[in-house]
């Protein structure tokens, strides 16, 4: 019971600090982990860049995905760093690193490609940043709440993390426009009160084990992930005359490298000495039951958020009257209910999951995430918003009760020395199942577009005078090129066809094709085909993440042991520490 003990022996006043500083942390890197989705038109303008244009798509792509990549390869090792070093010095250095490279990010003075480059490179580092808060937070709490309350904590942490990922998207609507350099300097400020708070507040309470870094392993694994995040990504990009890449030479290169490297990962953890990767934490049934809950979760609402922003700027928002230009702003705007739902059942149901256990809220939480996915999948694309904003509101509180209680559930199964280590692997999961995701929604709707958007994008621009040439080559563009369009916020059919193409139309028939409801008329049945494909997926995720997570069993809370009696010197010195892993199974209470 001394994990308990030491948690008792911590003053009240300590435990809220260590909510409130972390609680900042993950919601200034989840802000800033969506903020540049809304603010990427402005940027591009900012810096005289055509994402669009050919060959540009790389620096669209890595602006939105390299901070996700890079902290789903770095968060288990520094996680694991944090067991060995300290949580709170990691931490607090993650703090650091994140607001010295947002500083850098506001002073980009290059402009076409050049500052494409360097804001990708810095975006890589803040990234790093990031990885250091999500890997030690939960941690940190773990170590500074009793058992009794690492729910409520961690609920209040989840839900910041969660519901940052939507505020994000309306703080990057609103301050981009007035200028696209302020969505990286509003973190600054909050770094380095957080940076300073914590140096000064913040202290070591969780044990720390000795160890030597798994070089092997740690390599490994990165590059392992590193190949297979770039393939997923590179695969929804299209290749030669094939409308996607998954058959490109590179990106079957790229998943199989990272296939392999994963696969002897794996084999090396088993042989080493000091494993990166704690394989025997999966011995623990509401460890393993709670990773891969999330891990599915993750799968199933990873993309959610991008098919979201395409359906409301490329066609509902324009529908009901807003320009192109404005739809970024307004769709962060029309998610503000899912946000919502998040802030209020995230802190609840972790106070609940403190009390009854993990089980039945995640397991629920689940389920009616399911629900509300068959709902989003029954709405007509032309919606009534205030239907939308009730199955969003419906879908947070569902995500926001799965995510606290899974998330406190997972924590509390570990042992106090490799809660690090655990809350890692946990985030690695989430995070890579995110990018997997993207990868899976946007598959899923250029399959549906490309079976029926070429002939009705094709006949309804015959029908307004476009040439039968010009309709037929821009019918048959890539549709990835189509959603970015829209997900950027620009007019597609302007972008399309070209200011020289619309010039020689006649007036009346070119303010019909670049008008608001020409491609909203135009890509909605194709539109719907692919979406349903997409929450079809999402459900069936939601479903088998509701079974793994009933699977974890009753109320779980790791004991740790008592001090064994002293042991004669002859004896192994590095037996006892091994004690707890080899009967994890039997050291909890239900």
């Amino acid at each position: 019971m001394r994990g308990r003990a030491r948690s008792d022996q911590l003053s009240d006043g300590y435990k809220w600090v260590a909510l409130v500083n972390t609680t900042m942390g993950m919601l200034m890197a989840s802000i800033d982990g969506s903020i540049l989705l809304i603010s990427l038109p402005d940027i591009f303008r900012g810096i005289h860049l055509d994402p669009l244009q050919p060959g540009n798509s790389f620096y669209l792509l890595w602006m939105i995905l390299s901070f996700l990549v890079v902290t789903s390869v770095l968060v288990v090792n520094l996680g694991r760093l944090g067991d060995i070093y300290g949580r709170v010095r990691m931490y607090n250095l993650g703090f650091a690193i994140f607001t010295f490279f947002s500083l850098l990010l506001t002073i980009t003075w290059m402009h076409g490609a050049a500052a494409g480059l360097w804001l990708i490179i810095v975006r890589v580092f803040q990234g790093v940043g990031a990885a250091f808060l999500v890997a030690n937070s939960s941690a940190i709490l773990t170590d500074a709440f009793p058992e009794e309350q690492r729910g409520m904590a961690l609920g209040i942490n989840q839900a910041a993390a969660i519901s940052g990922t939507f505020i994000g998207l309306v703080l990057g609507g609103v301050l981009a426009p007035i200028n696209w350099r302020l969505i990286f300097l509003v973190s600054v400020p909050i770094g380095l009160l957080g940076t300073v708070w914590g140096y000064l507040q913040l202290r070591e309470v969780g044990r720390r084990t000795r160890a030597h870094i798994d070089w092997p392993g740690n390599l490994t694994f990165a590059f392992g992930l590193i190949f297979l995040m770039i393939g997923i990504t590179y695969g929804i990009e299209p290749h030669g005359h094939h409308t996607m890449g998954w058959t490109a030479p590179a990106v079957l290169f790229e998943l199989g490298a990272g296939v392999a490297l994963l696969i002897a990962f794996a084999i090396i953890e088993t042989r080493v000495a000091e494993p990166m990767f704690r394989l025997p934490l999966f011995r623990i049934r509401a460890f393993t039951a709670g990773v891969l809950a999330s891990f599915l979760a993750a799968v199933g609402r990873g993309g959610l958020m991008f098919m979201l922003i395409i359906w409301l700027q490329g066609i509902w928002l324009p529908l009901h009257g807003f320009d192109f230009a404005r739809t970024p702003l307004w769709a962060g705007i029309a998610m503000l209910p899912l946000t919502t739902g998040f802030l209020i059942s995230g802190p609840l149901a972790g106070v609940l999951s403190d009390r009854y256990g993990a089980r039945p809220f995640a397991t629920g939480g689940m389920v009616g995430s399911a629900v509300s996915f068959v709902a989003l999948e029954l709405l007509p694309v032309d919606f009534s918003y205030w239907v939308f904003g009730v199955i969003l509101l419906i879908l947070g509180l569902t995500m926001g009760t799965f995510g606290s209680p899974n998330r406190a559930g997972v924590m509390n199964s570990l042992p106090p020395q490799h809660r690090g280590a655990g809350s890692g692997m946990n985030s690695t999961f989430q995070n890579s199942a995110q990018v997997l995701s993207v990868g899976i929604f946007f598959t899923l709707m250029i399959v549906g577009l490309s079976s029926s958007l070429p002939a009705a994008m094709y006949h309804g621009l015959v029908a307004q005078g476009v040439p039968t040439g010009v309709a037929d080559r821009v019918a048959h563009l890539p549709p990835v090129s189509t959603l970015f369009a829209a997900f950027l916020g620009y007019n597609p059919v302007q972008h399309l066809l070209g200011n020289a193409v619309l010039a020689h139309l006649p007036p009346g028939h070119a303010a019909v094709v670049t008008g608001r409801s020409f491609f909203p008329n135009l890509i909605s049945a194709p539109f719907r085909q692919g979406l349903h494909a997409a929450f079809d997926f999402a459900i069936v995720a939601c479903l088998v993440a509701a079974v793994a997570s009933w699977l974890r069993g009753g109320k779980y809370v790791f004991v740790e042991p008592p001090a064994p009696a002293r042991r004669p010197l002859a004896e192994a010195p590095d037996q006892r520490e091994r004690e707890p892993m080899v009967t994890l199974e039997g050291k909890g209470t239900r």
